[in-house]
């Protein structure tokens, strides 16, 4: 994980949790290859769980298939994700077990980057922008909060920020 994804998530934290607030937080695709998300999330309040496709430092929750994950519906408040979608062949699958997972009144922060050379880890499909992001929202009728490709960073990170409805109307 770059230095400018952390930064942004701790951003995105800081904005949008309340510090008071009991949460359960989800980080798909938490497995610690150079960083992790789970330091940002300090508090006594809320409990972190990591959930990879593989067993390791910094996973909770192993899915032996990354489009069904043996969760139950709608146990935690926040999903989060950075750096991960780039990998993931059919990430709009994998976007709807995160809808799934996330409870009605729930955010989800997304990080991927638009930009920055191969890194296969063990592949690399795709590059996202704020339109994207925000189709991802429509698709499983979210509210976008942000949507936002920072091109200054060397990865041009693009930013997701989505809250589920209490009651999802159906397009």
């Amino acid at each position: 994980m770059h230095p400018e994804s952390y930064n942004e998530m701790a951003r995105l934290i800081a904005t949008y949790l309340s510090p008071k607030e009991k949460l359960r937080i989800l980080d798909v695709g938490s497995f610690d290859v150079n960083g992790s998300y789970r330091y940002l999330i300090d508090n006594e309040n809320w409990k972190y769980e990591g959930g990879d496709m593989a067993a390791g430092p910094n996973v909770e929750h192993v899915f032996t298939d990354p489009y069904h994950w043996g969760l139950d519906d709608e146990i935690f408040d926040v999903v989060m994700s950075g750096q991960t979608f780039e990998h993931i062949p059919y990430f709009w699958l994998a976007w709807r077990e995160i809808v799934r997972v996330l409870k009605p009144g729930g955010l989800i922060f997304l990080i991927a980057p638009s930009c920055g050379p191969e890194h296969r880890y063990p592949v690399d499909c795709w590059r996202f922008y704020r339109d994207g992001f925000r189709a991802l929202g429509d698709l499983e009728n979210l509210v976008v909060l942000e949507a936002e490709t920072k091109w200054e960073n060397p990865w041009g990170d693009t930013i997701g920020v989505y809250w589920k409805p209490l009651s999802i109307q159906s397009p």
